[in-house]
């Protein structure tokens, strides 16, 4: 009998379903894309209504013919990529290379991978939605348009190597942005007033002091202060007014893909690449001990809250028994759909509230059960009773000022019992942290009004002035800037993780504490792309690109016409670049510094770092040097720092040191030029070679391609692709691991046996 062929994306998720479908059928993993545009040439013919000319990606040969041999003996053939646009391209390329299988072709959506789901999907199959195909298409013709025709401008003007997103590049943008507020702010002095005051019963209490005979104060100057501390010399302190409230806390939605990477960012310091790597593993499936392979989640690339009826109905039965009935809600809670929302996927959520984070800590690694866990508790807190604060606000009148105190009670938990909130703090906020202000969740006592309160004295008590002064608005950090793009409409939540990592990989941003500031080279960059072409990169402009990429989605717009409409003004744009950007592979600015080599003024050059100091006599004289410059524009010359190694020279006995090449760090003779011995820098992994005793180093082919080999070469010719990691293998004690990287995948920690099979999330 003949078996139906199932095709998915990942070898994992075609392990999990040969579980749930059996023997009478043959999964097998397109791993990603099969086809794409060529990495060669531009791939569109301009002429054509942009026609794309795909081409099956190298490497990918293998596959393909695998799929195509077990095609033509299959009964039926499933195509099971993911349920988003590009999962629906890869189904389509997959149709089209077998297109003389007929009708037996279909598409199935697994927005979940249980057994259920599984079986479901096949018993009901679609076509390919061609609608999401054509969106698919419009984005990457786009993308390879701007960055095809774009990116050898940059090489020509700036320096070679450089890339322009359409997407990423708005991104960038609004970091520059955001550091020129910075570099424009004027900070202004202000003071705080703030007593320590106890009443009839403890605790003690602090109270900022906020008016001015009925008026708000804002104090800016410390003689505004000193005369408000006389005012308050023996005044007395007695309670004017006393405001109590109750207020609800309502649970928030679970999650959809932004939010996701939001809260993983402030809660677990995940990078949002690692979120969605892990994501799609515990989606994908995790052998799950006698249940075996299993899928954790449902598919994390969404933008909807909705939730299956049979999940709710399990969810709720679990708050009941669980917590009880005064944690559930009388009527299942429900939540605003965003707009273009993708109300045929569900929310992310675990595929059964009944596994929950703890029953499956021991098979789970450390990231894994923490991201499951995030995702479990906001799911069943979604479902839960709102919190309920008591809410307290006093007033204090002293003399003629007023004073004010704020409390909160937590009447009950509600969904709090399960999670809490936790957002991105506010500049006004931060400030108010800063200022050591009374916050909302100070303790205080009975109090009634009329009662008469007494300061408490001391060195660290009594009345507390303080000097501030206003902050610049903060750089973005990863969660910020995530919901700063969700906001401006700049790309899709799938797409965030990508655009966040690329920006960094280019070296047009770089994380400083955590928070993204850009490079000289990413401003630079991104000053001459906002100058000739204002509209390309506007933010206004890409968020309208995604809305086109959403009609032509939902059938309301052609994709051929969209693509037109951007091409024509962008090549207009294109050409008065080509006159008219600054071409600063030529520029030099002279300086009144001396090379201390050979005496001439050294000029201001520009290269693949930033600016730098050089010696006009190159290349007779080589002579170069890192600089910044003062408030004043003053250029200081940054002394290199020189790292030693403890191995000496073979050649001279010199003490070797560390240099960075263009191929990365490596060791060099301290007596250059005199003595020219270079040596590849060693990893500290030892070469698994028996009897060897060499070191693992780095070194690159003739083509550019890193690759890792034994130090002693050529008696020993052990070497590698995979990058080495200095970590014994727990599963099969392996001397050490490799990082593999897959561009679907991205990068994964695995033993360098292969038959191992152990990996981790890198």
């Amino acid at each position: 009998m003949a078996k139906s062929l199932v095709i998915v994306e990942s070898p994992t998720k075609a392990k999990t379903l040969s579980k749930y479908l059996g023997r009478n059928y043959q999964v097998l993993a397109s791993v990603g894309h099969l086809k794409d545009l060529p990495k060669s040439k531009l791939g569109i013919d301009l002429e054509h209504n942009f026609e794309p000319h795909y081409v099956v990606i190298r490497g990918k040969s293998k596959i393909l013919k695998e799929i195509k041999a077990s095609a033509k003996k299959a009964k039926d053939i499933y195509l099971a990529p993911d349920p988003d646009r590009e999962g629906e391209a890869i189904a389509w390329h997959i149709a089209e290379e077998l297109s003389d299988s007929g009708p037996r072709i279909h598409r199935i959506l697994l927005n979940e991978i249980t057994e259920a789901a599984v079986k479901r999907a096949i018993k009901s199959p679609s076509t390919i939605n061609m609608q999401k195909v054509n969106a698919q298409q419009a984005r990457r013709v786009l993308d390879r348009l701007v960055g095809y025709l774009l990116s050898p401008l940059l090489w020509k003007k700036i320096r070679r190597g450089l890339s322009a997103g359409r997407v990423q590049s708005v991104a960038v943008r609004v970091i520059c942005e955001r550091e020129a507020e910075r570099e424009a702010f004027q900070s202004e002095e202000y003071w705080t007033i703030t007593a320590l005051l106890a009443g009839e019963s403890p605790p003690t209490f602090p109270a900022k002091l906020t008016e001015l005979n009925g008026e708000r104060l804002t104090i800016t100057t410390e003689a505004q202060t000193t005369q408000i501390l006389h005012d308050l010399n023996q005044a007395a302190y007695s309670v004017s007014n006393i405001d109590q409230k109750e207020k609800r806390r309502n649970p928030s939605p679970p999650f959809v893909t932004s939010r996701l990477q939001q809260d993983s960012a402030r809660k677990l310091r995940f990078a949002a690449k690692k979120t969605m790597m892990l994501a799609q593993r515990l989606y994908e499936g995790i052998e799950i001990g006698e249940e075996g392979q299993v899928g954790l989640i449902t598919y994390m690339r969404t933008d909807s809250t909705r939730i299956s009826p049979e999940a709710l109905e399990e969810l709720r039965g679990y708050i009941q028994d669980s917590f009880g009935a005064s944690y559930l809600p009388a009527q299942p809670n429900t939540y605003k759909v965003q707009k273009a929302a993708q109300e045929a996927h569900e929310a992310i959520r675990p595929t059964s509230v009944k596994r929950d984070p703890e029953s499956l800590r021991p098979f789970l690694e450390p990231d894994l059960y923490k991201l499951y866990k995030l995702i479990w508790n906001r799911f069943v807190a979604s479902q839960m009773t709102n919190g309920l604060d008591l809410i307290t606000q006093v007033d204090i009148r002293a003399n003629q000022y007023t004073f004010r105190a704020s409390g909160t009670v937590e009447k009950f938990d509600g969904f709090r019992r399960v999670y809490r909130e936790e957002t991105e703090p506010s500049p006004e906020n931060l400030a108010a942290e800063e200022d050591g202000a009374p916050g909302t969740n100070t303790s205080l006592p009975p109090l009634s009004v009329g009662e008469s309160l007494t300061l408490i004295e001391g060195e660290e008590s009594g009345i507390q002035p303080k000097q501030h002064f206003t902050q610049p608005p903060p750089r973005y950090n990863e969660a910020m800037l995530i919901r700063a793009m969700e906001e401006k409409g700049i790309g899709r939540p799938s797409t965030y993780a990508t655009i966040i990592s690329t920006i960094q990989d280019r070296h047009y941003v770089e994380k400083e504490d955590a928070r993204f500031r850009p490079t000289e080279l990413g401003t630079l960059v991104n000053d001459r792309l906002i100058g000739h072409f204002p509209d390309v990169f506007d933010v206004e402009f890409t968020a309208k690109m995604e809305n086109e990429l959403d009609g032509i989605e939902e059938g309301e717009k052609e994709w051929v016409t969209t693509v037109k409409e951007f091409y024509q003004p962008f090549m207009k744009d294109l050409a008065s670049a080509e006159t008219n950007m600054e071409d600063l592979k030529g520029k030099e600015e002279p300086t009144e510094i001396p090379c201390e080599k050979c005496g001439q003024l050294m000029v201001v050059k520009w290269g693949r770092h930033g600016h730098f100091l050089a010696c006009p006599g190159y290349p007779e004289c080589k002579n170069t040097k890192q600089f910044t410059k003062d408030e004043d524009g003053k250029i200081e010359i940054v002394e290199e720092q020189v790292e030693t190694s403890d191995e000496p020279c073979e050649k001279c006995g010199s003490t070797m040191v560390v240099k960075r090449g263009r191929f990365g760090n490596f060791l060099a003779c301290s007596k250059y030029p005199e003595c020219k011995t270079t040596k590849p820098l060693k990893l500290g992994v030892k070469c698994p070679t028996e009897g060897c005793g060499g070191d693992l180093v780095q070194k690159r082919t003739k083509k550019g391609r890193t690759f890792y080999s034994c130090s002693k070469y050529p008696t020993c010719k052990f070497a590698l692709w995979d990058k080495p990691v200095n970590r014994p293998c727990p599963q099969c004690h392996s001397p050490f691991l490799i990082e593999k990287v897959r561009k679907q995948a991205g990068p994964k920690i695995q033993c360098q046996k292969e038959e191992c099979g152990y990996q981790e999330a890198s």
